[in-house]
Parts: C-alpha cells; sequence; structure tokens
C-alpha cells in the first residue's frame, strides 16, 4: 500500500480508501461486510469512510463492529453529515448547528469510537449561512470529536468562501470528495484547481464509476447476476447513465489497454485516477473480499503519458467534463 498526505494537513491516508456507501447494512450481510473490511486490512488499507446516511446509520454501526479491537491509532476514520437520518425530522437534515452537533455525537455513538479523523459536509447547504456551518465544524474539532474537516461534491466557489471562513477560525478544509473516474471528470476544469491553490485534496468516490470500468457489464450480453445494474436497493439507478451501448462499447477498449500493462480493468481505473496528484485516495468498496485483493494492486501503479493518451482516446466523447455537474442541492432533502 502506498498513503498520501491529506490536503495540506500532517495526516497521511492509504491511496486506496476503503467506503461501505452501497453495501454495509444495505446490500451484502453483516458478517460478509466484515470479512471485506478485514480483507482491506489485510491489504494495508487504514482508511476507511463511510456516512451517518449509508442505511440510516447502519453502515457506520457495521464499520465500527467490523474495526472494534484494532489499534485505533492505526486508522483513519471518515464519516460525513448532510442528509435526513433517524426519523427524518425538520432538523433531522443539512448543516445546522445543531444537525452538525447532534450528527457527530449520533455518528460517534455508532461507530463506536471517541473521534473520526475526518468530518465531511456531504454536500452543501443552500438553506443554512456558511458561516454557521463552519463555525459548527469549528466547534466540533475544538472538542476534539473530529481531527480534520472536509466537504464533498462543493465547487470552486464554495470551497474558496469555506476555506477563508475556516481558517479565519484557526482549521482548515482538507478534502473534498467528489465522484471522479475515466468517465466522469468534472472536476477537472474548476474544482482540482481551486483545491491546489487553497491546499485540499480530492478523496474521490466512483473511480469504477459503479461498476461499468471493470468491464464486466458487456453490450449484448445479459447483465451479471448480483451485479450493481440488477440492484433495485439504489445501485441500479446510479449506474444508470453509463448502460448505454455506445458507453459499453468504448469501455471494452480499455482491454487492451490493462492486458499491455498486466492490470485487470479495475486496477486500470483507479490507477487512471491516482494519476491525479491533486487526489490523495480512492475509494472502493466491496460485496466479496476477493474483490480488495484485486483493487488493492492498483496502488503505486504509475501510468506513463502514452497510456494516458491512449485512455482518453479509447473513451472519446462519451468523457462528461462539464463543471456544471458539480451541485449540490438547493433545498434539503427530507
Amino acid at each position: 500500500m502506498a498513503y498520501r498526505f491529506l490536503g495540506n494537513s500532517g495526516l497521511k491516508v492509504s491511496e486506496i480508501t476503503y467506503g461501505n456507501w452501497l453495501t454495509h447494512g444495505s446490500q451484502v450481510e453483516n458478517d460478509v461486510a466484515t470479512a471485506c473490511v478485514k480483507a482491506a486490512l489485510d491489504a494495508g488499507i487504514t482508511t476507511f469512510d463511510t456516512a451517518d446516511v449509508y442505511a440510516n446509520g447502519a453502515a457506520e454501526e457495521v464499520l465500527g463492529k467490523a474495526v472494534a479491537g484494532e489499534r485505533r491509532e492505526s486508522l483513519e476514520i471518515f464519516t460525513k453529515v448532510y442528509f435526513p437520518v433517524g426519523p427524518k425530522g425538520p432538523n433531522d437534515t443539512g448543516l445546522s448547528r445543531k444537525h452538525i452537533r447532534e450528527g457527530i455525537d449520533n455518528s460517534l455513538r455508532r461507530l463506536g469510537t471517541d473521534y473520526v479523523d475526518l468530518y465531511q459536509a456531504h454536500r452543501y447547504d443552500h438553506e443554512t449561512p456558511l458561516e454557521e456551518t463552519i463555525a459548527a465544524f469549528g466547534d466540533v474539532v475544538q472538542q476534539g470529536k473530529a481531527l480534520y474537516i472536509g466537504v464533498s461534491e462543493w465547487t470552486a466557489d464554495q470551497l474558496r468562501e469555506a476555506q477563508s471562513l475556516a481558517r479565519e477560525r484557526g482549521f482548515s478544509i482538507v478534502s473534498n470528495q467528489p465522484q471522479y473516474s475515466a468517465l466522469w471528470r468534472v472536476i477537472e476544469a474548476e474544482v482540482v484547481p481551486a483545491s491546489r491553490e487553497l491546499g485540499i485534496s480530492q478523496v474521490v468516490w466512483s473511480p469504477l464509476a459503479q461498476g461499468v470500468l471493470t468491464g464486466k457489464y458487456v453490450p449484448g450480453q445479459p447483465l451479471p447476476e448480483g451485479s450493481r445494474a440488477t440492484d433495485d436497493k439504489g445501485g441500479a439507478d446510479m449506474i444508470s447513465r453509463y448502460m448505454n451501448d455506445e458507453t459499453l462499447t468504448r469501455v471494452q477498449k480499455l482491454k487492451p489497454i490493462a492486458d499491455d500493462l498486466g492490470l485487470s480493468m479495475s486496477q486500470l481505473a483507479i490507477a487512471w485516477v491516482l494519476a491525479n496528484d491533486n487526489v490523495a485516495a480512492a475509494l472502493v468498496g466491496a460485496s466479496r473480499p476477493e474483490q480488495i485483493a484485486d483493487n488493492v494492486k492498483a496502488a503505486g501503479v504509475t501510468l506513463e503519458a502514452d497510456v494516458l493518451a491512449r485512455i482518453d482516446e479509447a473513451l472519446g466523447d462519451i468523457v462528461e467534463k462539464d463543471p456544471a455537474k458539480t451541485v449540490s442541492p438547493e433545498k434539503r432533502l427530507v
């Protein structure tokens, strides 16, 4: 495993980070989820990402139990706040001082820890003054309940304003968690340059484009049984934008590139996002422990310029690059 600094902080994270968004407490049984976490630890992954909204708190509970007994100082545990949780009352969502204060306490209880290494704003809250949100995050840091603060899917302008307010209060935003893959590059034009300027790293989700970049979805062939595209609990909705013949045909053109490098298509896709020096970590999930063993082999892989050019040529104009696609809901979800 290789490790990278998170933003301008002194915190190092494993460049392959384990995320439990669509698995723990939802798609897979708890014993399988625990086995996946143990496989991640065995592979050298030290960084684990979750959120209070995943399976309405169950994902945090599963992760907490899976790492119980591990040396806490050897782990970096990330979670998030914003989306509706609990009974979904009027203050069970957003980035108000009330919701952040209650959210961190509930997350710590479910995770079974006294602090998280990174506490992230899961989206931008247009209905709460940013000053209130940043002040509340500052309190969380001052109380020792989170060591660092990050955000997720924020625009370049939102990052700049938030960083200015945070520094006035004696702390910094160190990370942003956007969607990023060889197929989805909307952060490149604005968010990444702003982040470099501000000392913010990307912790990217969906580097495999919800599994499409593994190559397992072949045009004209039945969907693999048990795959995300067949999941009616949310996975199928997330992957639907890619499930067309043009995209799937283009993705298959990546296989010869991976073969030439002695990589699986999954490893190639993860190595591609890690080639961006503003990316601190690529989030990967798993529904089977053996998936972890494959994905971690992307750590430390260097893709030369000619390989990156071949990938661009293979994917062509199906790549999404519009920076306007980085958006947060205008209204809180309830």
